[in-house]
């Protein structure tokens, strides 16, 4: 990882559009500054395309679909992905699953969760799961005291041993069945949604991330960039982004997008 300030002026004037994690992404210590949103709606303003790409549950992506400056959002780890239509006033979501595998996935997630509570003591449920339609979330550090990485891995290998997916992000543990996760999804949204092939286009967008999660989009984007927080995982990631920033989570969104629009003045 190099550097931001190192990234040659000519390539991030080229950058069309920005997707990003949001947790300690965005957020800092679990809130997100005025700073961060404001980031947000300058890089709108700017004419960027911009997407938040989440492990957040489907709730939380109603509300931010409709009132965040953003063109859409995926969300679930790439379950779905949803967007206010501007033309009929309307939001719309676009789920990869149909309605008869996600409900049984989520019968299947029902035998994972028993498990997953009764032989990894201090995990819970996150406090969002109400609001999910298609994963199960575990929490190991945001409303819990933070389980040892040891333990955050026994979570991992429960799911898998279930043949679920499962990806660790900064605070939680998701899993789902079903073939699928945040860049399979964002690459499907962008051609789908706005009519952009990223395997051409992928060295015009940038994705912005921390965690484990992060790494198949860090893997596909040449320009990604992470906050520095990233380093707290780096030892367990598979792939790495190109560029990391001085500062933490959504400080290290804000430098970005100044950079981002600096670059376009």
């Amino acid at each position: 990882m190099k550097p931001l300030s190192a990234c040659p002026r000519s390539v991030l004037a080229a950058i069309k559009g920005v997707l990003t994690d949001i947790d300690e992404t965005l957020s800092t210590a679990g809130r997100l500054t005025a700073e961060a949103y404001g980031a947000l709606a300058a890089l709108k303003s700017a004419g960027f395309t911009v997407i938040p790409v989440t492990g957040r549950p489907a709730g939380w992506c109603d509300h931010i679909a409709r009132f965040w400056p953003v063109d859409a959002v995926v969300g679930e780890n790439g379950a779905f992905w949803m967007w206010h239509d501007a033309e009929s006033g309307k939001l719309r979501t676009r789920f990869i699953q149909s309605e008869a595998e996600r409900a049984d996935g989520r019968r299947r997630l029902e035998r994972v969760k028993a498990e997953i509570l009764r032989d990894v003591p201090g995990s819970a449920l996150s406090s969002d799961q109400a609001y999910r339609l298609a994963d199960l979330s575990i929490d190991y550090c945001e409303d819990v005291p933070a389980l040892p990485r040891a333990e955050v891995e026994r979570i991992v290998k429960i799911f898998e041993a279930h043949g679920a997916r499962a990806k660790v992000s900064s605070i939680h543990v998701n899993g789902w069945f079903g073939d699928y996760d945040k860049l399979t999804a964002t690459r499907t949204m962008m051609a789908e949604l706005f009519g952009v092939d990223l395997e051409r286009a992928r060295e015009a967008y940038v994705f912005a991330g921390d965690s484990p999660n992060d790494s198949p989009m860090f893997g596909f984007f040449p320009n990604a960039v992470g906050v520095a927080n990233v380093t707290d995982f780096a030892e367990i990631m598979p792939r790495l982004p190109a560029w990391i920033t001085t500062a933490r989570s959504g400080a290290g969104f804000v430098e970005l997008a100044e950079a981002l629009l600096a670059a376009r003045r």
